[in-house]
């Protein structure tokens, strides 16, 4: 069964975070060829966890805290800076941080 991608912006985020279902979360990765194990996912609905308490998606210090893994792992782990793919495939909006 193929998921539908929704409509992605220029960045790859989705256009309605309301679109944003885990499966459509999973698909976009696939789609970008990026790999989601466990732990990855883990920090994705940690995320979406953190967004829906505080409406507003935390800098990766604040999130490292949050989640209580180093930042330096995060980064290790993810090879890229973790909070724009994090927040990507949750659903979530651009970290402001990010360019």
């Amino acid at each position: 069964m193929s998921v539908e991608i929704p409509e992605r912006d220029g960045d790859g985020y989705l256009r309605s975070m309301a679109d944003w279902t885990p499966e459509i979360g999973r698909a976009m990765a696939e789609a970008d060829g990026f790999e989601l194990d466990d732990d990855k996912w883990d920090q994705i609905m940690k995320a979406r966890e953190y967004y829906d308490d505080e409406n507003v998606v935390p800098a990766i210090r604040i999130f490292s805290k949050y989640i209580g893994v180093d930042k330096k792992i995060l980064f290790k782990q993810w090879t890229t800076g973790p909070m724009k793919p994090i927040t990507k495939y949750g659903g979530l909006p651009k970290p402001t941080g990010c360019v």
